[in-house]
């Protein structure tokens, strides 16, 4: 039930009834409406200046959680640069140094290297600079590791050719000489069996009886085989690539061919002394780009340093050649 409210008037002296004006109403309507319109925003704001609203809160830890992630992430990428320094320097110091070949310049692995994302502080990097930071530095280790990736591949390539230069390499006896008495002359000037003069005697003679076997002393391709009336008598020339060449003369029989693939220790012929000779013996001679060189220093394969320097000094001693 609604309240009547009544004033007395002074100018009739008697109680009147309270009736408020429309325009009173309306006016105290509005300003209700704008004081509460006013403590709704006052509230709001302190709310959320203060408190922070529901996404608010949600987006600032997702915020604080990618901070967590790219601190980690940092963290990781620091020890995997630092792994790939180690296996550059590896590289550039033992494998390349073991082939004699030149280490690679840092320019050639990495244009830039973004040191400064480092030492850059978490706290004062922006989203958009955190994903710029992020984005060159795997940049950049993906740069490396290609790099590095095709340097392993250069390094497998020279393995390979290292390991078949070893193979084409002369390194043993041509004929077993396990008691190391089977030479009996080295190279240089020696009397020549023949003419008894002073004549330089461009390899080394291993004295043995006819019918010995003689071995190719590295893998190659036989160049010749036969004689061809050069005083070597039947002889056999084998090519081994990489500069090398080796002569076996003076053979009683060949057994290779013109062309044929042979194999370190394959047998490639026997004993003989047909040719300008004077008793059965394998004239050996190595050539390197034509140049004939003593092949007292190719038996690395079969002797120990105790009988090479044995060895060294027969092949020394001045006596008179066999051819």
């Amino acid at each position: 039930m609604k309240k009547i409210k009544y004033y007395y008037n002074t100018n009739t002296l008697r109680y009147e009834k309270l009736e408020t004006p429309l325009r009173v109403k309306l006016l105290r309507i509005f300003g209700f409406i704008a004081a509460a319109l006013v403590t709704a925003g006052l509230i709001a704001f302190a709310a959320f200046r203060f408190i922070g609203s529901p996404e608010e809160r949600i987006l600032r830890q997702q915020n604080a959680n990618l901070r967590e992630n790219y601190r980690e992430l940092r963290d990781h990428i620091r020890s995997i640069q630092q792994q790939m320094q180690e296996l550059e320097k590896r590289d550039n110091d033992v494998y390349r140094a073991i082939f004699e070949a030149n280490p690679i310049p840092d320019s050639a692995r990495a244009k830039e290297l973004a040191n400064q994302l480092e030492i850059m502080s978490v706290e004062r990097i922006k989203d958009n600079q955190l994903v710029a930071a992020i984005d060159a530095t795997l940049k950049n280790l993906t740069s490396r590791i290609e790099a590095q990736k095709k340097s392993y591949d250069e390094v497998d390539k020279l393995v390979k050719n290292k390991e078949q230069l070893l193979s084409h390499t002369p390194a043993i006896q041509p004929v077993s000489n396990k008691d190391l008495n089977r030479i009996a002359s080295g190279f240089g000037y020696r009397i020549d069996p023949v003419y008894k003069t002073t004549k330089f005697h461009a390899g080394l003679d291993f004295a043995a009886p006819q019918g010995t076997p003689i071995y190719a002393t590295a893998d190659g391709t036989v160049s010749t085989a036969g004689n061809t009336g050069n005083g070597y008598g039947n002889h056999v020339i084998i090519n081994h690539s990489y500069g090398y060449e080796t002569l076996y003369g003076h053979m009683v029989r060949i057994k290779v061919r013109n062309g044929q693939a042979v194999k370190r220790g394959e047998v490639i012929g026997w004993v003989g002394s047909t040719g300008k000779s004077t008793g059965p013996h394998c004239h050996y001679e190595v050539h390197k780009y034509g140049q004939k060189i003593d092949p007292i220093y190719f038996f690395y394969n079969d002797l120990t340093p105790e009988q090479f320097d044995l060895i060294l000094k027969k092949a020394a001693a001045s006596n008179q050649s066999l051819d």
